[in-house]
């Protein structure tokens, strides 16, 4: 009778050490992970956005496009067909490259990339390379990012020293890495875009909704 208590202190204290290591163990587990999981990418808001607000405008068309390598029937048309169904997917050794050449120099102010990787996995880009010039022959990095798990538009802005939009002939953007050490790369569109200045003649409110910008311009 008296060996009673003593077998339900013991069960009690073992009980109690039990659930001390499962909650020492969940602790360190949740530090651990935290600090070995970067945080994803957060994706940036849709260019057509920018584009309602009538102070940048797409000009990629004004230039002309050419991929380092690409399989049949993923090439630039699928980077610029306004769909994000259909993608760039390239065919060769890193980096991968997209290269953006203008006829004259051009003011650039902002880049916009799609990509996802939730649809791509390991052909999504983790590292890429930005670079401005007049040719290939004369380049400068002047932005490299970073991306983790994007699934969205990555915006990239493109400016000088002094803050202010970029002037340029060309603009590359190179794939450096992609996720899981996949070889090759899925983008699934760019968009490139230049400030709109202000008239000459004076200041007006800005057309922002669809019926406006139907008649903002004189025909």
């Amino acid at each position: 009778m008296e060996r009673g208590p003593v077998c339900s202190w013991v069960g009690v204290a073992a009980a109690l050490s039990s659930a001390w290591d499962v909650l020492w163990k969940r602790a360190n587990f949740s530090e651990e992970d935290e600090m070995t999981t970067p945080n994803k990418t957060p994706p940036g808001a849709d260019p057509k956005q920018l584009e309602r607000t009538g102070t940048v405008r797409e000009i990629g068309s004004q230039a002309v496009w050419s991929l380092s390598s690409c399989k049949p029937g993923f090439g630039v048309d699928q980077l610029r067909d306004d769909n994000l169904e259909t993608y760039w997917q390239s065919d060769g050794s890193q980096p991968h490259l997209v290269n953006i050449q203008f006829r004259r120099k051009t003011t650039v102010k902002t880049l916009c990339i799609y990509a996802d990787y939730k649809s791509d996995e390991s052909y999504t880009p983790s590292k890429i390379s930005v670079r401005v010039g007049n040719n290939f022959h004369n380049l400068q990095e002047i932005r490299q990012l970073e991306l983790v798990e994007p699934s969205g538009w990555i915006h990239v802005p493109l400016t000088d020293t002094h803050k202010k939009p970029i002037r340029t002939f060309m603009i590359q953007i190179a794939v450096l890495a992609n996720h899981q050490n996949g070889r090759d790369t899925h983008m699934r569109q760019i968009k490139v875009y230049t400030p709109v200045e202000e008239s000459s003649i004076g200041k007006f409110p800005r057309c922002t909704t669809i019926d406006f910008m139907m008649y903002r311009s004189i025909r």
